[in-house]
């Protein structure tokens, strides 16, 4: 009964065989299950790379984008700073030259001895009323003292017409100009006390004061950055 059922040798074979070749076949479908998995954890880990090494990229060229903007906008600044300083430094130059070429030409007042004789009225009259006082000194140039005489006559007659008030003034020949000055004189009151400078220097540096807004004006146009104005 035994010997029926018993397997031949080719038959052995053949079932060996089939189970090597089921083997075979499961080993080949395990391995292809862990080759794709390998693949998409691969594929998994190198889109993590690629985004990591892209980040890290882009926040390196950030940084440094911005620190070349911050670079340029120092530079640019820097520069615009010292050529506004330039052009100021040109303009004042330029200012000093007009204010120096009109005190070399102070002294042209003072040739025309009736103009000149006018101006030294004027200027006295100017003292006079704001002194408001009776009796008065003026300092003038020692050269000048002829004509300071006739202006002073003339300015006397003057402020008593104007303001009905009498008032006399004298040459402090004690204290004349120094020499060098352009011209002009000095209205002293107060018991000599009061002192008010109307000599040409002193004239004329007012006029850099009060002026040179509008010298500004005229030479170099309307200051846009300006915001306010007197």
């Amino acid at each position: 009964m035994s010997q029926s059922h018993a397997l031949s040798d080719d038959q052995v074979g053949q079932e060996l065989k089939k189970m090597t070749a089921f083997i075979k076949q499961e080993a080949m479908e395990k391995g292809r299950e862990i080759e794709i998995k390998a693949d998409e954890e691969f594929a998994i880990e190198k889109s993590k790379l690629v985004r990591q090494e892209t980040s890290s990229i882009d926040t390196t060229y950030e940084k440094k984008f911005k620190s070349a903007q911050m670079s340029q906008q120092i530079t640019r600044s820097t520069m615009a700073n010292k050529t506004r300083l330039k052009v100021l430094s040109a303009r004042q130059e330029l200012l000093d030259s007009i204010f120096e070429a009109a005190e070399k030409k102070l002294g042209d007042a003072t040739k025309d001895k009736g103009k000149y004789q006018g101006i030294l009225k004027n200027l006295m009259l100017e003292g006079f009323y704001a002194l408001n006082e009776p009796k008065l000194q003026v300092r003038g140039r020692k050269q000048d003292y002829d004509v300071l005489k006739k202006a002073i006559d003339g300015a006397c007659k003057e402020y008593k017409e104007k303001t009905k008030k009498e008032i006399s003034a004298s040459i402090d020949e004690a204290h004349p100009q120094p020499d060098g000055c352009a011209g002009g004189l000095a209205i002293v009151g107060g018991n000599g006390k009061i002192d008010i400078n109307n000599t040409f220097e002193e004239r004329l540096t007012l006029l850099k004061d009060t002026s040179l807004p509008s010298v500004r004006l005229t030479l170099f146009g309307k200051n846009e950055n300006r915001k306010f104005y007197d």
